[in-house]
């Protein structure tokens, strides 16, 4: 259903910036088998890694296939990069994208009438005021109260995987390269319909128990490395909705794509990090690849 859509694309596509930090537990998880791929020719390996964006603390998810890939990679490539250190490029996008530059009608009027008092109570959940919401664009308004809900649940962005292989790749003083800059990623969002952004606001306010049932699920799926159940899942939920489809998943497919094969004419070992769900099922990042006539074996 395309309420479910955000929950899926902040742990699975992108975007885990927004939801801050939060206190997370620190019981041991039971340890990960992610999916990777690899593509190579006679002097090119580039590996391909989903991730998922959103994780519990100490999470074990690097088995010894993935740190031998890690190992021979000379370049980490990541959807983009976030400076957590020095923030104001980033806070520059997020105002000028995620505040509206014209009026839009104050937030509570943005759900129907049935959803106003859940919307109140998530809004009050989150502390920050009703007056600022309503200056926000849907979609960022969105993300917001989808965040007080991830952490309430222990979760992260800065926990994730692609933090982890950030400072890996930075220790060994190994370069990092984006796939997007901040506006644009932030960008994909701000150009849905405002019909499409209210669709996920309603979806921000579910139930916690849901999101809850909801990430778990898509945790399990990627810990077991089950990209078939990845892309059926996200298949049922844009069923409803092919202008978010098009936004955030198949255009962005079709550009990675692209980048990685004029990457392959240079020599030389990578990784490319991105969200499991661009990598899975129809027009994913392996099948357009495939469909190009490139090798694009599952190493993991």
């Amino acid at each position: 259903m395309l309420k479910d859509v955000l929950r899926r694309c902040v742990a699975l596509l992108g975007l885990p910036m927004l939801l801050g930090a939060a206190p997370a537990p620190q019981a041991a998880p039971p340890a990960a088998r992610p999916a990777m791929w690899a593509v190579s020719d006679a002097d090119t390996t580039i590996y391909l890694f989903g991730t998922i964006h959103l994780l519990p603390a100490n999470y074990q998810w690097q088995t010894p296939k993935f740190r031998d890939a890690l190992g021979k990679s000379d370049e980490l490539v990541v959807e983009t990069i976030v400076d957590f250190e020095h923030p104001q490029s980033f806070q520059e996008d997020l105002s000028r994208l995620g505040y509206s530059q014209t009026r839009l009608p104050p937030i509570i009027d943005r759900v129907p009438p049935a959803k106003r008092a859940l919307l109140r109570t998530a809004m009050a959940a989150g502390g920050i005021p009703e007056n600022s919401y309503n200056l926000m664009e849907t979609w960022f308004a969105a993300f917001q109260l989808l965040g007080v809900q991830f952490r309430a649940l222990g979760l992260q962005g800065q926990a994730g995987p692609e933090e982890a292989l950030k400072q890996a790749f930075t220790a060994a003083k190994k370069p990092i390269g984006q796939l997007e800059t901040n506006a644009e990623q932030l960008g994909y969002f701000d150009t849905l319909s405002e019909k499409a952004q209210r669709d996920l606001l309603e979806g921000s306010i579910d139930a916690p128990t849901n999101t809850a049932k909801e990430f778990h699920g898509m945790l399990s799926a990627w810990a077991r490395g089950d990209v078939p159940g990845i892309g059926r899942s996200f298949n049922r939920d844009l069923a409803a909705s092919p202008e978010v489809a098009k936004a955030l998943i198949a255009r962005r497919n079709a550009n990675w794509s692209r980048w990685i094969e004029q990457r392959m004419a240079q020599p030389g070992s990578i990784m490319i990090a991105v969200g499991a769900g661009h990598l899975a099922g129809k027009d994913s990042v392996v099948d357009l690849l495939r469909r190009d006539g490139y090798k694009v074996t599952r190493v993991q």
